[in-house]
């Protein structure tokens, strides 16, 4: 007999104690890393994207340990204060958590990790709520798909769907026809859902993927460097794609 599918009741206490062993155990693991790797790195990401960040953790998963998201779980595992601290002046890096950032365990030597960094940029779909980078503008004619290469116009059945997005078209030949030009956006102001929904669609990325480097912490001297230079905003000429 196959089991119900009715909800079920879940005893909040057994929520908050899951929770609490999940966070003791990631403090755990945490701490260990701290005592495993050279150097602890404190970062930030601009346009974050789940799919990119799994990319660097991937890329370096044999020669580091990347945490990212629940700040106060990393700052409470590596101790804010020099009596809390886990290792020998690593609160002074543990103080800086806040908001969206991570942390970054590796030996491998500073200069590489940097140059790495600022070398792995992934342009990508703004969404609603970015700044629009550059203005665009879609001339006359058949609207078109920038991604495909060449270039195609888009089929007469997502004609429709263009139109609700507020591209006034008509159908020409099959093929949907602007017959005016059509500001799709204007540098410096804010996008929209249905704005984002049109970049995507013929294929135009205005933000950029990136991690930038904060604060770097080195086991053997107890010192915190401070990196000059960070994620950026969002609306980082993405396209250096274009």
């Amino acid at each position: 007999m196959p089991k119900s599918r009715r909800s079920k009741i879940v005893s909040l206490t057994k929520v908050s104690k899951k929770t609490k062993e999940h966070k003791n155990a990631m403090m755990t693991e945490i701490q260990e890393n701290s005592e495993k790797w050279r150097y602890c790195w404190l970062f930030e990401v601009g346009a974050m994207r789940n799919a990119h960040l799994k990319i660097v953790r991937k890329l370096w998963k044999d020669s580091a340990r990347m945490f990212f998201g629940r700040g106060a779980v990393m700052a409470k595992a590596l101790g804010t204060t020099p009596e809390e601290e886990h290792r020998l002046g690593i609160h002074k890096l543990a103080k800086q958590i806040k908001g969206q950032v991570g942390i970054f365990f590796t030996d491998t030597e500073p200069q590489e990790v940097i140059e790495w960094f600022d070398d792995f940029k992934q342009p990508d779909f703004a969404r609603s709520g970015n700044v629009a980078t550059r203005t665009v503008i879609l001339p006359e004619g058949p609207v078109m798909r920038k991604h495909s290469d060449p270039p195609e116009p888009f089929p007469h059945n997502e004609e429709p769907q263009l139109r609700k997005l507020g591209l006034t078209t008509s159908l020409n030949r099959g093929v949907p026809t602007l017959t005016a030009p059509h500001k799709l956006c204007e540098k410096g102001k804010v996008l929209t859902a249905e704005q984002t929904q049109l970049l995507k669609l013929i294929g135009e990325k205005m933000v950029v993927f990136r991690v930038g480097l904060l604060a770097r912490w080195d086991s053997t001297t107890g010192e915190v460097i401070q990196i000059e230079g960070k994620a950026g905003d969002e609306e980082e000429e993405a396209a250096m794609s274009e």
